[in-house]
């Protein structure tokens, strides 16, 4: 369905071009061809709507990698704001979870990447990256 109103609003001249040939086509052809014309009209309409689907998935792309960009950034920025209001637990199985206000990251000690929960949002970061968050954590204990 999302094709179709993507279809709809990008292609719209399409839909308004057909419209106008089927009109030329009942008022000119008055025989079985004229349905014949109607039939196949529709159908290529219909066809190339059912099948517009690459802009849509490059749209869709295209707003996953912002949007996940953009909870990466706020993420780091939550991170430096709420990191000496940190705690650190560690769950005695070699794991540990460091949680803050709007940050939860859940992690092994000696893992190359760890789990980071920023409003109900997770992702995968490299431990590198958080590093100094995980330090000044422990640091509260």
């Amino acid at each position: 369905m999302d094709q179709w109103s993507s279809f709809l609003s990008d292609r719209w001249y399409i839909v308004l071009i057909a419209l106008l040939v089927l009109f030329l086509v009942f008022k000119l052809v008055k025989t079985v061809i004229k349905w014949v014309l109607v039939l196949l009209i529709a159908a290529a309409v219909l066809y190339y709507g059912y099948n517009y689907t690459d802009s849509l998935e490059t749209l869709t792309k295209s707003v996953t990698a912002t949007v996940t960009e953009t909870v990466k950034d706020q993420a780091m920025k939550m991170m430096v704001e709420e990191a000496k209001e940190a705690s650190y637990k560690d769950n005695g199985d070699g794991s540990f979870t460091i949680s803050s206000k709007n940050v939860r990251i859940d992690g092994k000690v000696g893992a190359e990447e760890v789990k980071v929960t920023v409003l109900k949002q997770s992702f995968q970061v490299k431990t590198e990256t958080v590093k100094t968050y995980i330090e000044q954590a422990s640091k509260n204990k």
